[in-house]
């Protein structure tokens, strides 16, 4: 295979996958309500097993009944005043850190942030609007477009070459643009104004850097990716680690009365 046909090789199945995902993403969307909650439940639970699996990869049974604790305190959290709901998500934390035993110390931190960043997702399309959520979604998708593209056509120096050795300068600097760049196009739909631009970058970096940890956890335990279930993407996790990253830096925002529009 000739270089330029191995840079592009894993194209085709990411797109393929990234379309259904968006598919079905957007489905989920316009029904709202339960079924978006339900959905993001079963992104929670899929994403905790995968952790789980990684990290005790000789547990195979607790990895499963975390998944379902997850889905469960997602579900429960979406009805539940925030003073229980935030218990209840470090709560379950706690208990899967516990009952893996091994690497607690990174299982307690990822798995507390998949469901904190799940749980933001539905509170910004609940209480703030479907703008909103179409906003931080167009912020992950164009920022890691922009990212995968101008990393493999201008390469260049790597960003953090100890943690994620595929990730570039370039790529990453143009990921921040096509952030900037959703941040103009939302800025009246959201009412959040040309702040949003600078939100927008904020959400693109915070994003990179949800992946980064995550290739950090894999690279602690030695695997390629957190699962098979993405063809072309790897596993749940690797598609949504930069989707948690800017729903937590948003959800910070938020709470601090820093999010424009929304303060």
């Amino acid at each position: 295979m000739s270089e330029g046909a191995a840079r592009w090789g894993d194209l085709a199945p990411r797109v393929l996958t990234a379309v259904i995902l968006l598919t079905v993403g957007v489905i989920e969307l316009w029904l709202g309500g339960w079924a978006l909650v339900t959905g993001v439940a079963v992104l929670a639970a899929l994403m905790t097993w995968e952790l789980a699996r990684m990290l005790a990869p000789d547990k195979p049974r607790e990895a499963r009944g975390l998944a379902i604790l997850s889905f469960v305190v997602i579900l429960a959290a979406w009805v539940l005043p925030a003073v229980v709901a935030l218990p209840l998500i470090g709560a379950a934390a706690l208990v899967g850190a516990d009952r893996l035993g091994q690497h607690k110390g990174l299982y307690l931190p990822a798995a507390a942030a998949i469901l904190v960043g799940c749980h933001t997702v539905n509170l910004l399309h609940e209480q703030a609007g479907s703008s909103w959520l179409f906003w931080i979604i167009s912020v992950v998708i164009v920022s890691d477009v922009a990212g995968y593209f101008a990393g493999r056509l201008l390469g260049g120096p790597k960003f953090w070459p100890k943690v994620s050795p595929k990730k570039t300068w370039s790529g990453t600097i143009a990921g921040w643009i096509g952030a900037g760049a959703v941040g103009a196009v939302f800025a009246a739909p959201t009412g959040a104004g040309a702040g949003l631009v600078a939100v927008s970058v904020l959400a693109g970096l915070a994003g990179q850097m949800g992946d980064i940890g995550e290739s950090a956890i894999k690279r602690r335990v030695g695997v390629k990716d957190s699962s098979n279930l993405l063809p072309g993407h790897g596993g749940v996790l690797d598609r949504f680690d930069a989707m948690l990253g800017a729903a937590l830096a948003v959800g910070a925002l938020w709470v601090l009365n820093l999010l424009p529009g929304l303060a």
